[in-house]
C-alpha cells in the first residue's frame, strides 16, 4: 500500500450495496455492531429518485457513515441526484458500474457501462462538480469477452482522469448474457491477484475489494495489499460478523459487540418506527441471521418468522424471540 494514503481510510471496511436487503432498518441494525464500517444504500436509480412519489434519500442520521449507490447513465441525472443527496447527509456517492442483471442494461447502467469509459467518466465529472463528499465508482474487474488486464486499466485509467480517486473492485468479471445476477456472483471465478495488481499500478488510488470474502482473517489478509475491503452476502446473513470489524480492523481497544447487545440496543429504534405506522416485519427481517451458530438461533428465526408479521406485533415479539437465545 502506498505510504501517503491513510492508514485507516473511510472505507477499510464496508458492507455492500444489497437490492432488498441493505435497507435503512438493516443498516440501522448493522451500525449497532460497528462504528466503523462504511454501509451503502441499496441501488437507488436516479430516474426514481427524480420521478417517484416516494421518498428514496430517507434515513436516519445515526446510521452514518452511509454511501448512497446510484444506479444511472445521464449525467444530469446523475449530478442532481448527488447534490440532493449531499443536503440530505450522505457520505458518499457511489456510482454503480458492476451490476448485470437484464434490467439495469435496458436502462444502461450497471455493468454495462464499463464498455462505455467516456460516459462513466463525464458521470463521475458532473456529479463531482456539485458536490463535497467522495464520488466513487464499484466496477467489476471486465466484462463479456472485455476481461483483460489492459482493458480493466483502461477503464480505470480514463474515470480516474474525470476526478475519481476511489473505486471498489468486485474481483469476477461480469457476463451480460446467459447468467442471472445470482450466478454472476457465484460462477465467473475470482481473481483477486488482479484487483491487488492494480493497486500496485495505481498507488495513488484508494482501492477496495469485493467478492467472495467471508472472515475477519481474509480480510486481514487483503488489506495487506488493497486499502479496503467491502463484504456483501456474510455481513447480511451473519451479521455477528460486524461484531468484530471495529476491534479487529480500526482500534484494539474497541469492543467486541454481541448479537445480544445489538438486538437490545435495536429497542428504541424498533419502538420509534412502529409508533410512525413501520411494521415490525419490515426491520426483525434483517436480523434473523443475528444468531448464527448460536444455541437457540432456530427458535429465534422461527418465532420471529411466524409472528413478526401479525396485525399488531410489538416489541414483546422481539423480547419473546430473544429469550430462547443462549450467548455467552
Amino acid at each position: 500500500m502506498s505510504e501517503n494514503q491513510p492508514h485507516f481510510y473511510r472505507g477499510r471496511f464496508s458492507v455492500a450495496p444489497m437490492l432488498d436487503w441493505t435497507t435503512r432498518h438493516c443498516r440501522y441494525f448493522h451500525r449497532q455492531f460497528s462504528k466503523n464500517a462504511l454501509l451503502y444504500t441499496e441501488m437507488v436509480t436516479a430516474p426514481a429518485i427524480i420521478h417517484a412519489k416516494y421518498d428514496h434519500l430517507d434515513f436516519d442520521l445515526q446510521e452514518n457513515p452511509v454511501a448512497l449507490q446510484l444506479g444511472g447513465s445521464d449525467p444530469a441525472q446523475l449530478k442532481h441526484c448527488a447534490k440532493l443527496a449531499e443536503e440530505r447527509g450522505y457520505h458518499e456517492i457511489n456510482l454503480n458500474v458492476g451490476c448485470p442483471s437484464d434490467r439495469v442494461q435496458n436502462g444502461m447502467f450497471g455493468a454495462c457501462l464499463m464498455a462505455k469509459a467516456d460516459l462513466v467518466a463525464e458521470c463521475i465529472s458532473e456529479m463531482q462538480s456539485v458536490v463535497n463528499i467522495p464520488v466513487t465508482v464499484k466496477t467489476r474487474i471486465g466484462i463479456d469477452d472485455l476481461d483483460s488486464y489492459e482493458f480493466l486499466c483502461g477503464f480505470i485509467e480514463k474515470v480516474h482522469h474525470a476526478g475519481c480517486q476511489e473505486f471498489i473492485v468486485h474481483a469476477r468479471k461480469a457476463w451480460l448474457s446467459g447468467l442471472s445476477p445470482k450466478e454472476n456472483r457465484e460462477i465467473p471465478p475470482l481473481d483477486y491477484d488482479r484487483v491487488y495488481q492494480l493497486k500496485k499500478d495505481f498507488p495513488q488510488l484508494i482501492i477496495a475489494i469485493n467478492g467472495g470474502i467471508k472472515t475477519i482473517e481474509e480480510m486481514k489478509h487483503h488489506l495487506q495489499f488493497v486499502d479496503g475491503v467491502m463484504v456483501g452476502r456474510e455481513a447480511y446473513q451473519n451479521p455477528s460478523l460486524l461484531g468484530y470489524v471495529d476491534q479487529m480492523l480500526f482500534d484494539a481497544n474497541a469492543n467486541i459487540v454481541t448479537p445480544r447487545q445489538a438486538v437490545e440496543a435495536m429497542f428504541p429504534y424498533i419502538e420509534k418506527q412502529l409508533s410512525q405506522g413501520v411494521y415490525l416485519n419490515h426491520i426483525v427481517r434483517h436480523m434473523l441471521g443475528a444468531f448464527q451458530n448460536c444455541k437457540g438461533a432456530r427458535q429465534w428465526r422461527r418465532y420471529l418468522s411466524e409472528n413478526a408479521f401479525k396485525q399488531g406485533a410489538g416489541i414483546e415479539v422481539v423480547e419473546t424471540a430473544l429469550s430462547f437465545v443462549e450467548t455467552n
